[in-house]
């Protein structure tokens, strides 16, 4: 899963909280740039993104939990899936979130 915020700070909250929820096993940070429409026209913002790794079925709790704790009127969370990668990282991930 992916998310944006307004800055690294606030994907860094929301991330320990999803980490200290059991909901995500790992969210990296990254500063960005994003160029979007918005209102009826196109704005460009400095952003921050969050890479979520976990599981399908916490998708829902991770989009709620999100949503409480975002400044954003309208969040970008979107699922990505993981098509493949290497077994001990993915048992890690399985092992590092809720059941």
């Amino acid at each position: 899963m992916i998310f944006t915020a307004s800055n690294k700070e606030e994907v860094e909250k929301i991330g320990q909280k999803l980490v200290e929820k059991k909901m995500a096993a790992c969210v990296n940070v990254f500063d960005i740039a994003s160029i979007y429409w918005w209102e009826g026209k196109i704005d460009q913002d400095a952003e921050a993104l969050g890479i979520i790794k976990t599981r399908r079925d916490l998708i829902e709790k991770i989009v709620e939990e999100i949503k409480v704790n975002h400044s954003y009127e309208c969040p970008e969370v979107i699922a990505i899936p993981i098509i493949a990668g290497s077994k001990e990282y993915l048992d890690w991930i399985d092992e590092s979130v809720q059941k």
